[in-house]
C-alpha cells in the first residue's frame, strides 16, 4: 500500500473537511493580525495533522478492526491532538481571523446572558473533567462499544465527543493565568490530571489483564492484522490507556505545576487577604 492509499479517506466526510479548512483559515488570518510565535504555530499544525490523520485517512479503517489501533486513535483524538492545538493558544488568533462583522457578533453574544451561560457550561471546572473521563470510559463498556462500532452515527458521535471534551479539558489545564480570571485555580489544574488519570489507568489495567475477549465486535468486523489474537489485541489496547494516556496526563500535571511556580515567583497568586477583601466588597455592594 502506497502513501496515497494511506491518505485516502476510509469514509469521506465533507463536514469534517470544512471544519478543518475553516479552522486553519481562521488561524492563518489571525496570525497576520496578532504575533504568534513559530512554536505556537507548529503546535497548532501538529495537532491539526494528528486529528486529520486519525479521523479522515485509512487509519480509521484499521481503528474499526483492531482494538489497540482504536485505542491509539482515541489517544490522539482525546489527548494529543487537542493538547497540541490548545497548547498553541489559538483562541485570540482565530477570533482575529474572523471578518469584522462576525467578530462584533461574537463579542455581543459573549456579553449576552445566553453567551455567558454557554461559556459557563463549556468552562465548568467540575463538568468538563467529568465529561473528559466519562466519555472515554463510557464507550469502553462492551455493550456500548459493540453498538458504537456497528452504527456509523454512534461511531462518529463517539469520535467527535472525545475530541470536543479534549479541547474543553486542555483549555482549562493549559491556562497560564491566575484565578481569576482563569476558571480553575493553579492548584486545581495540578490536581485535576491526577483525578482524571487514575480511572483511565485502572480501566486500562483491567482490560490489559482480562484473559477473555471483552470486545468480540472486532472479530465480527474481521481483524485487520492476521494472527493477532483477541486477548493480545486487547492487552496492547489496555496498555495504551494505562501507560501512554497516563503519560500525557502527567505532562499536563507538570505543565500546571510549572504554571503554579511561575505565578508564585511573580507574586500573582491570590492570598487570603485579597480573597477576604473581595468578599467584603461583594457583601457590601448594593
Amino acid at each position: 500500500m502506497n502513501l496515497i492509499d494511506w491518505l485516502t479517506p476510509w469514509e469521506f466526510s465533507p463536514a469534517l473537511l470544512l471544519m478543518f479548512f475553516v479552522g486553519g483559515w481562521l488561524f492563518v488570518r489571525g496570525t497576520r493580525v496578532h504575533r504568534v510565535s513559530a512554536a505556537r504555530q507548529a503546535f497548532f499544525w501538529i495537532g491539526m495533522v494528528l486529528l486529520y490523520l486519525s479521523m479522515h485517512t485509512r487509519i480509521d479503517y484499521y481503528a474499526e478492526r483492531m482494538f489497540f489501533i482504536h485505542r491509539l486513535q482515541h489517544l490522539v483524538l482525546h489527548h494529543l491532538g487537542p493538547l497540541f492545538i490548545m497548547g498553541a493558544y489559538p483562541g485570540q488568533a482565530m477570533r482575529a481571523g474572523l471578518p469584522m462583522k462576525w467578530r462584533l457578533r461574537l463579542r455581543d453574544f459573549r456579553s449576552s446572558k445566553a453567551g455567558r451561560a454557554v461559556i459557563a457550561v463549556l468552562t465548568n471546572k467540575i463538568l468538563v473533567p467529568v465529561l473528559f473521563v466519562a466519555l472515554v470510559l463510557g464507550f469502553l463498556i462492551p455493550t456500548v462499544q459493540f453498538y458504537s462500532m456497528l452504527d456509523w452515527r454512534l461511531y462518529r458521535f463517539m469520535n467527535w465527543s472525545v475530541v470536543i471534551s479534549g479541547f474543553l479539558y486542555w483549555n482549562l489545564i493549559l491556562d497560564r493565568r491566575p484565578s481569576p480570571p482563569a476558571v480553575m485555580s493553579p492548584g486545581g489544574r495540578i490536581l485535576s490530571p491526577v483525578l482524571t488519570m487514575v480511572p483511565q489507568m485502572v480501566v486500562g489495567a483491567i482490560i490489559t489483564f482480562t484473559e477473555y475477549d471483552l470486545y468480540p465486535i472486532f472479530d465480527l468486523c474481521g481483524r485487520a492484522i492476521p494472527g493477532m489474537t483477541a486477548v493480545m489485541d486487547q492487552a496492547i489496547g489496555g496498555l495504551t490507556m494505562w501507560v501512554l494516556a497516563g503519560f500525557v496526563e502527567v505532562f499536563g500535571l507538570l505543565f500546571a505545576l510549572a504554571t503554579l511556580m511561575r505565578l508564585s515567583g511573580k507574586n500573582r497568586l491570590p492570598n487570603k487577604q485579597d480573597r477576604l477583601a473581595r468578599h467584603t466588597l461583594t457583601a457590601s455592594a448594593p
